[in-house]
Protein backbone atom coordinates (compact mmCIF):
# COMPACT_ATOMS: atom_id res chain seq x y z
CA UNK A 1 0.00 0.00 0.00
CA UNK A 2 1.38 3.38 -1.13
CA UNK A 3 2.13 5.89 1.33
CA UNK A 4 1.04 8.98 -0.63
CA UNK A 5 -2.70 9.09 -1.67
CA UNK A 6 -4.76 12.50 -3.30
CA UNK A 7 -7.36 14.22 -2.11
CA UNK A 8 -9.18 17.93 -2.70
CA UNK A 9 -7.93 20.13 0.19
CA UNK A 10 -9.09 23.35 1.53
CA UNK A 11 -6.49 25.83 2.40
CA UNK A 12 -6.42 29.07 3.61
CA UNK A 13 -5.60 31.97 0.57
CA UNK A 14 -3.57 35.28 0.78
CA UNK A 15 -7.06 36.80 1.19
CA UNK A 16 -8.31 34.69 4.16
CA UNK A 17 -10.50 33.09 2.10
CA UNK A 18 -11.12 29.14 1.51
CA UNK A 19 -10.67 27.40 -1.78
CA UNK A 20 -9.45 23.86 -2.51
CA UNK A 21 -7.58 22.02 -5.00
CA UNK A 22 -6.40 18.87 -5.88
CA UNK A 23 -3.01 17.59 -3.94
CA UNK A 24 -0.72 14.25 -2.64
CA UNK A 25 -0.49 13.71 1.24
CA UNK A 26 0.81 11.20 3.32
CA UNK A 27 -1.38 8.93 5.42
CA UNK A 28 1.14 10.40 8.31
CA UNK A 29 -0.52 13.76 7.76
CA UNK A 30 -3.82 11.97 8.44
CA UNK A 31 -6.25 12.96 11.84
CA UNK A 32 -5.11 9.71 14.47
CA UNK A 33 -8.51 8.32 14.23
CA UNK A 34 -9.39 4.91 15.20
CA UNK A 35 -10.40 3.61 11.86
CA UNK A 36 -8.34 3.79 8.50
CA UNK A 37 -11.28 3.38 5.67
CA UNK A 38 -9.47 3.24 1.76
CA UNK A 39 -11.85 5.57 0.60
CA UNK A 40 -13.88 4.12 -3.06
CA UNK A 41 -16.70 6.79 -3.73
CA UNK A 42 -18.11 10.28 -2.24
CA UNK A 43 -20.54 12.18 -4.08
CA UNK A 44 -21.25 16.50 -4.78
CA UNK A 45 -23.92 17.97 -2.89
CA UNK A 46 -24.60 21.80 -1.92
CA UNK A 47 -22.88 22.05 0.90
CA UNK A 48 -19.63 20.27 -0.91
CA UNK A 49 -19.90 23.09 -3.44
CA UNK A 50 -20.22 26.10 -0.49
CA UNK A 51 -16.99 24.10 0.34
CA UNK A 52 -14.82 23.96 -2.25
CA UNK A 53 -15.33 26.88 -3.78
CA UNK A 54 -15.06 28.97 -0.69
CA UNK A 55 -18.50 30.21 -0.92
CA UNK A 56 -19.29 30.00 2.65
CA UNK A 57 -16.84 29.23 5.69
CA UNK A 58 -18.08 25.83 5.76
CA UNK A 59 -14.30 24.39 6.51
CA UNK A 60 -14.38 25.45 10.51
CA UNK A 61 -10.01 24.38 10.34
CA UNK A 62 -7.82 24.63 7.85
CA UNK A 63 -6.25 22.57 6.28
CA UNK A 64 -9.50 20.58 5.58
CA UNK A 65 -9.84 17.64 3.04
CA UNK A 66 -13.22 18.35 1.82
CA UNK A 67 -16.61 16.12 1.26
CA UNK A 68 -19.45 15.13 3.41
CA UNK A 69 -19.91 11.50 2.32
CA UNK A 70 -17.45 8.91 1.70
CA UNK A 71 -17.98 5.00 1.06
CA UNK A 72 -15.19 2.43 1.76
CA UNK A 73 -13.27 -0.39 3.08
CA UNK A 74 -11.78 -0.98 6.62
CA UNK A 75 -7.92 -1.45 6.40
CA UNK A 76 -7.15 -0.87 9.78
CA UNK A 77 -8.90 -0.74 12.99
CA UNK A 78 -7.89 0.11 17.03
CA UNK A 79 -11.81 -0.26 17.29
CA UNK A 80 -13.39 -3.79 18.45
CA UNK A 81 -16.53 -2.75 16.74
CA UNK A 82 -14.37 -2.63 13.13
CA UNK A 83 -12.48 -4.87 11.52
CA UNK A 84 -10.62 -5.07 8.09
CA UNK A 85 -12.59 -5.76 5.24
CA UNK A 86 -15.77 -4.10 6.47
CA UNK A 87 -17.78 -1.76 3.92
CA UNK A 88 -18.34 1.13 5.71
CA UNK A 89 -20.11 4.91 4.53
CA UNK A 90 -20.18 8.26 6.58
CA UNK A 91 -22.35 10.48 5.91
CA UNK A 92 -22.04 14.22 7.49
CA UNK A 93 -21.02 14.44 11.09
CA UNK A 94 -18.53 17.37 10.23
CA UNK A 95 -17.06 15.92 7.84
CA UNK A 96 -15.46 18.99 5.70
CA UNK A 97 -16.33 21.14 8.37
CA UNK A 98 -14.45 19.87 11.54
CA UNK A 99 -13.67 16.39 10.40
CA UNK A 100 -11.44 15.52 7.59
CA UNK A 101 -13.51 14.35 4.77
CA UNK A 102 -14.48 11.92 1.87
CA UNK A 103 -13.01 13.72 -1.32
CA UNK A 104 -9.71 11.43 -0.27
CA UNK A 105 -8.25 8.27 -1.37
CA UNK A 106 -7.60 7.58 2.40
CA UNK A 107 -9.42 8.90 5.55
CA UNK A 108 -8.60 8.14 9.27
CA UNK A 109 -12.51 8.27 10.65
CA UNK A 110 -14.06 7.96 14.02
CA UNK A 111 -15.60 4.87 15.05
CA UNK A 112 -18.66 6.06 16.18
CA UNK A 113 -19.23 7.74 12.53
CA UNK A 114 -19.11 4.59 10.75
CA UNK A 115 -21.98 2.53 9.45
CA UNK A 116 -22.09 -0.78 7.44
CA UNK A 117 -22.80 -0.51 3.74
CA UNK A 118 -26.15 -2.32 3.52
CA UNK A 119 -26.04 -5.54 1.47
CA UNK A 120 -28.33 -4.64 -1.39
CA UNK A 121 -25.74 -1.78 -2.15
CA UNK A 122 -22.54 -1.84 -3.85
CA UNK A 123 -20.04 1.11 -2.58
CA UNK A 124 -21.16 3.22 -5.49
CA UNK A 125 -24.81 2.81 -5.28
CA UNK A 126 -24.09 3.64 -1.54
CA UNK A 127 -23.17 7.10 -2.64
CA UNK A 128 -25.45 6.87 -5.08
CA UNK A 129 -27.91 7.74 -2.49
CA UNK A 130 -25.47 9.28 -0.32
CA UNK A 131 -26.27 12.53 1.81
CA UNK A 132 -28.88 13.42 -0.45
CA UNK A 133 -31.10 10.03 -0.41
CA UNK A 134 -30.29 9.61 3.35
CA UNK A 135 -31.78 13.01 4.13
CA UNK A 136 -34.67 12.78 2.12
CA UNK A 137 -35.40 9.13 3.78
CA UNK A 138 -35.36 11.34 7.20
CA UNK A 139 -37.99 13.51 5.62
CA UNK A 140 -40.00 10.95 4.12
CA UNK A 141 -40.11 8.87 7.23
CA UNK A 142 -41.11 12.27 9.58
CA UNK A 143 -43.80 12.41 7.31
CA UNK A 144 -44.76 8.89 7.81
CA UNK A 145 -44.36 8.56 11.26
CA UNK A 146 -47.05 12.11 10.93
CA UNK A 147 -49.12 9.55 10.23
CA UNK A 148 -49.59 10.93 6.49
CA UNK A 149 -50.74 8.41 4.46
CA UNK A 150 -50.84 8.30 0.42
CA UNK A 151 -54.91 8.14 0.84
CA UNK A 152 -54.64 11.57 2.47
CA UNK A 153 -53.98 13.04 -0.71
CA UNK A 154 -50.79 14.58 -2.61
CA UNK A 155 -47.42 15.22 -1.57
CA UNK A 156 -44.89 17.80 -2.68
CA UNK A 157 -41.67 17.64 -3.47
CA UNK A 158 -39.48 20.98 -4.26
CA UNK A 159 -36.31 21.49 -5.89
CA UNK A 160 -37.35 17.76 -7.46
CA UNK A 161 -34.71 17.74 -9.68
CA UNK A 162 -31.77 18.06 -6.95
CA UNK A 163 -30.32 15.16 -5.01
CA UNK A 164 -32.79 15.37 -2.45
CA UNK A 165 -35.55 15.65 -4.50
CA UNK A 166 -35.10 12.82 -6.88
CA UNK A 167 -34.93 10.29 -4.06
CA UNK A 168 -37.78 11.94 -2.00
CA UNK A 169 -39.80 11.64 -5.73
CA UNK A 170 -38.21 7.96 -6.26
CA UNK A 171 -39.17 7.02 -2.00
CA UNK A 172 -42.53 8.40 -2.22
CA UNK A 173 -43.62 6.63 -5.33
CA UNK A 174 -42.55 3.56 -3.87
CA UNK A 175 -44.25 4.03 -0.44
CA UNK A 176 -47.80 4.26 -2.80
CA UNK A 177 -48.10 8.23 -2.76
CA UNK A 178 -48.59 10.67 -5.31
CA UNK A 179 -46.34 13.24 -5.93
CA UNK A 180 -45.99 16.57 -6.92
CA UNK A 181 -42.94 17.77 -8.68
CA UNK A 182 -41.63 21.50 -8.10
CA UNK A 183 -38.95 22.30 -10.47
CA UNK A 184 -37.19 25.28 -11.92
CA UNK A 185 -36.00 23.76 -14.90
CA UNK A 186 -38.92 22.67 -17.54
CA UNK A 187 -36.89 20.81 -18.84
CA UNK A 188 -36.22 17.66 -16.51
CA UNK A 189 -40.15 17.26 -16.44
CA UNK A 190 -39.45 13.64 -18.17
CA UNK A 191 -37.25 12.99 -15.88
CA UNK A 192 -39.03 13.66 -13.25
CA UNK A 193 -41.89 11.42 -14.43
CA UNK A 194 -39.94 8.68 -15.47
CA UNK A 195 -38.90 8.58 -10.98
CA UNK A 196 -42.71 8.41 -10.38
CA UNK A 197 -43.91 12.29 -10.20
CA UNK A 198 -47.38 12.19 -11.23
CA UNK A 199 -47.45 16.58 -12.28
CA UNK A 200 -44.94 19.29 -12.44
CA UNK A 201 -45.48 22.44 -10.29
CA UNK A 202 -43.20 25.54 -11.30
CA UNK A 203 -40.83 26.63 -9.54
CA UNK A 204 -42.55 30.31 -9.95
CA UNK A 205 -45.95 29.15 -8.48
CA UNK A 206 -44.25 28.19 -5.52
CA UNK A 207 -41.36 31.30 -5.23
CA UNK A 208 -43.81 34.03 -4.73
CA UNK A 209 -45.04 36.47 -1.96
CA UNK A 210 -47.93 34.17 -0.69
CA UNK A 211 -51.13 34.87 1.33
CA UNK A 212 -51.21 33.55 4.66
CA UNK A 213 -53.46 30.89 3.83
CA UNK A 214 -54.00 29.29 0.01
CA UNK A 215 -56.01 26.71 -1.01
CA UNK A 216 -55.54 23.46 0.82
CA UNK A 217 -53.42 21.07 -1.99
CA UNK A 218 -50.61 18.91 -0.17
CA UNK A 219 -51.04 16.29 3.03
CA UNK A 220 -47.67 16.98 3.04
CA UNK A 221 -44.52 18.05 1.40
CA UNK A 222 -40.44 17.70 1.70
CA UNK A 223 -38.84 21.44 0.81
CA UNK A 224 -35.08 21.23 0.30
CA UNK A 225 -35.53 25.03 -1.27
CA UNK A 226 -36.61 27.44 1.96
CA UNK A 227 -37.56 31.43 1.72
CA UNK A 228 -40.57 31.89 -0.34
CA UNK A 229 -40.85 28.33 -1.59
CA UNK A 230 -41.14 26.87 2.24
CA UNK A 231 -43.75 29.89 2.95
CA UNK A 232 -46.23 29.20 0.00
CA UNK A 233 -45.90 25.58 1.09
CA UNK A 234 -46.82 26.21 4.61
CA UNK A 235 -49.88 28.12 3.20
CA UNK A 236 -51.23 25.36 0.73
CA UNK A 237 -50.78 22.69 3.49
CA UNK A 238 -54.37 20.68 4.15
CA UNK A 239 -55.18 20.50 7.93
CA UNK A 240 -53.07 18.52 10.01
CA UNK A 241 -50.42 18.28 7.24
CA UNK A 242 -46.71 18.11 7.30
CA UNK A 243 -43.38 19.79 5.78
CA UNK A 244 -40.40 18.20 5.91
CA UNK A 245 -37.85 20.88 5.69
CA UNK A 246 -34.28 20.37 4.85
CA UNK A 247 -32.70 22.83 2.79
CA UNK A 248 -32.27 26.42 1.78
CA UNK A 249 -30.82 26.69 -2.05
CA UNK A 250 -33.26 29.87 -1.74
CA UNK A 251 -32.45 31.18 1.31
CA UNK A 252 -32.53 30.77 4.83
CA UNK A 253 -35.33 33.63 5.50
CA UNK A 254 -39.07 32.53 6.19
CA UNK A 255 -41.37 35.27 4.82
CA UNK A 256 -44.79 33.35 6.52
CA UNK A 257 -47.11 33.72 9.15
CA UNK A 258 -48.77 31.93 11.74
CA UNK A 259 -51.59 30.97 10.33
CA UNK A 260 -51.20 27.75 8.78
CA UNK A 261 -50.15 26.31 12.56
CA UNK A 262 -53.13 27.83 14.58
CA UNK A 263 -55.86 27.23 12.13
CA UNK A 264 -55.12 24.34 9.91
CA UNK A 265 -52.90 22.85 12.34
CA UNK A 266 -49.82 21.97 10.12
CA UNK A 267 -46.27 21.01 11.48
CA UNK A 268 -42.91 22.25 9.90
CA UNK A 269 -40.41 19.36 10.89
CA UNK A 270 -36.37 20.23 10.93
CA UNK A 271 -34.42 17.53 9.27
CA UNK A 272 -30.67 17.75 10.37
CA UNK A 273 -28.54 14.98 8.78
CA UNK A 274 -25.27 16.22 9.74
CA UNK A 275 -25.80 15.52 13.50
CA UNK A 276 -28.97 13.00 13.40
CA UNK A 277 -28.96 9.84 16.33
CA UNK A 278 -27.09 6.49 14.66
CA UNK A 279 -30.49 5.25 15.31
CA UNK A 280 -32.37 7.38 12.75
CA UNK A 281 -29.13 6.63 10.50
CA UNK A 282 -29.66 2.84 11.12
CA UNK A 283 -33.52 3.28 10.40
CA UNK A 284 -32.93 5.40 7.05
CA UNK A 285 -30.45 2.94 5.37
CA UNK A 286 -31.90 0.34 6.45
CA UNK A 287 -35.29 1.21 4.46
CA UNK A 288 -33.26 2.80 1.64
CA UNK A 289 -31.93 -0.91 1.33
CA UNK A 290 -36.18 -2.06 1.60
CA UNK A 291 -37.59 0.54 -0.87
CA UNK A 292 -34.86 1.38 -3.08
CA UNK A 293 -34.87 -0.85 -6.47
CA UNK A 294 -30.95 0.11 -7.20
CA UNK A 295 -32.65 -0.35 -11.17
CA UNK A 296 -34.62 2.30 -10.15
CA UNK A 297 -31.77 4.78 -9.28
CA UNK A 298 -29.64 4.15 -11.87
CA UNK A 299 -30.62 7.10 -13.75
CA UNK A 300 -29.93 9.34 -10.83
CA UNK A 301 -26.62 9.31 -10.74
CA UNK A 302 -23.34 9.99 -12.40
CA UNK A 303 -19.51 8.68 -12.12
CA UNK A 304 -17.23 11.82 -12.44
CA UNK A 305 -13.28 11.31 -11.32
CA UNK A 306 -11.70 13.40 -8.43
CA UNK A 307 -10.05 15.88 -10.54
CA UNK A 308 -13.55 17.39 -11.82
CA UNK A 309 -14.46 18.11 -7.98
CA UNK A 310 -13.72 21.57 -8.15
CA UNK A 311 -15.65 22.38 -11.44
CA UNK A 312 -18.94 20.27 -10.52
CA UNK A 313 -18.76 21.83 -7.16
CA UNK A 314 -19.24 25.49 -9.42
CA UNK A 315 -21.79 23.64 -11.07
CA UNK A 316 -24.08 22.73 -8.35
CA UNK A 317 -23.89 25.71 -7.10
CA UNK A 318 -25.14 27.50 -10.33
CA UNK A 319 -28.45 25.35 -10.08
CA UNK A 320 -26.68 22.98 -13.11
CA UNK A 321 -26.60 19.45 -11.78
CA UNK A 322 -29.44 17.14 -12.17
CA UNK A 323 -29.37 14.31 -9.60
CA UNK A 324 -26.63 12.68 -8.04
CA UNK A 325 -22.71 13.07 -8.74
CA UNK A 326 -20.39 9.83 -7.56
CA UNK A 327 -16.90 10.99 -7.32
CA UNK A 328 -14.75 7.51 -7.80
CA UNK A 329 -11.44 8.78 -5.92
CA UNK A 330 -9.33 6.57 -7.73
CA UNK A 331 -10.23 7.42 -10.98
Amino acid sequence: MSDSFRAIVARAGDDGKASAAMETLQTSELPDEAVLVEVEYSTVNYKDGLAVTGAAPICQKLPMVCGIDLAGTVSESRSDAWKPGDRVLVNGYGLSERHWGGYSQRARVKPEFLLRIPDAFSSEQAMAIGTAGYTAMLAVNAIRDHGVTPDDGPVLVTGAAGGVGSFAVLLLTALGFEVAASTGRPETADYLKSLGAGSIVGRADLARQSKPLEKESWAAAVDSVGSTTLATTLAQLRYNGIVSACGLAAGADLPATVLPFLLRNVRLQGIDSVMAPMALRERAWADLAALLDPDRFAAVHQLAPLAQVPDLCAAILAGKIRGRVVIDVNA
